[in-house]
């Protein structure tokens, strides 16, 4: 019988081997951790449906900002629990909300040693849950919604943030914020624009993290799953209006949409591996379905194989130290 001249196998004989011709490489800068502090907490909380994530107290969100740096995560990205809201998420935009002393205490703790970024968008602090304020009827107002976006913007800047992170999905928002940061003296303060939001079904668990007050849905704002073109016109819309960096929310089932969004666009592209996404593997490991931790790099790989230069995940401080 003629025997194949072509083995790919000889390339994976070995680790040696393998690990010379890998195509993807998931390193700890990659990664950036989401965190959450809950106003007024004196220990911290675990969040029941995603296993080893918590509501940080003021003292171990410092703490664990200072573990994530030593683990060499690329990025720290912020929350907050208020323990008020309001109609308008005034909590937001307020100098000594939840969110701002966060930033102040994180970047006080590690200062330029990771990039501290923070969530920008109205959501955590409404008692609604809504991303934006409402009108009488209560639909969202977009640019109503914008100007106290822009409020936010630049509270975030003077706390200390790095890089805000636009999420609300409001037309327009990138560029109301950059022209917010602009105006204010803060032109060196990036913008990771959260360009492509799914209204995902993956998001539940984060909403018991944040203790969201959402009433209805968010379907008038968040992109539609069905489409993908779509989702190139607002990667298009957001650069054009300043974004520096652009992420696509969720990742794992949309995948096709980062590897699309990484032929589009120059600028840095980012994707969000979501709490569903984290929640599922965590499950699934504890009823010894998979191996875990083979698992969640494996996820991982995809979201890099796919384009992503960063990734945000829950995962961030335990692979960097495994990596």
């Amino acid at each position: 019988m003629p025997y194949p001249r072509e083995r790919p196998r000889r390339l994976r004989s070995t680790p040696a081997l393998r690990r010379l011709v890998r195509e993807t490489v998931l390193e700890p800068q990659h990664l950036v951790l989401p965190m959450f502090v809950r106003e007024g907490a004196t220990e911290p909380r675990p969040v029941s449906s995603m296993p080893g994530v918590v509501q940080h107290t003021t003292e171990s969100l410092r703490k664990a900002a200072v573990e994530a740096v030593e683990a060499g995560v690329g990025g720290l990205m912020l929350f907050a629990v208020p323990e008020h809201k309001d109609a308008d998420g005034s909590g937001g935009y307020a100098p000594d909300g939840a969110l701002n002393v966060a930033i102040r205490d994180v970047v006080h703790e590690v200062g330029d040693a990771t990039v501290v970024m923070a969530d920008l968008c109205l959501d955590e602090f409404t008692d609604h849950g809504h991303c934006g304020v409402l009108t009488p009827d209560g639909a969202v107002d977009n640019d109503a919604t914008l100007q106290a976006y822009q409020r936010m913007a630049v509270a975030q800047a003077e706390a200390g943030a790095h890089v805000v992170g636009p999420s609300g999905m409001m037309d327009g928002q990138v560029g109301a914020v950059r022209d917010a940061l602009d105006e204010a003296g803060h032109t060196g303060v990036s913008i990771l624009a959260y360009a492509v939001k799914y209204a995902s079904a993956f998001y539940g668990p984060f909403r018991d993290a944040v203790e969201s007050s959402l009433t209805g849905d968010r379907r008038t704002y968040q992109q539609d799953p069905a489409n993908a073109v779509e989702a190139l016109r607002e990667v298009r819309l957001d650069v054009d209006e300043g974004a520096d960096m652009v992420m696509v929310k969720p990742a794992l089932s949309y995948l096709d949409i980062v590897t699309r969004v990484r032929e589009l666009v120059d600028v840095p592209v980012a994707a969000y591996q979501v709490s569903g996404e984290y929640a599922m593997i965590e499950a699934a490991a504890a009823n010894g379905w998979i191996d875990r931790d083979r698992a969640v790099e494996e996820s991982l790989l995809s979201i890099r194989r796919a384009g992503a230069d960063t990734i945000l995940t829950y995962w961030a401080v335990d692979v960097a130290r495994r990596l």
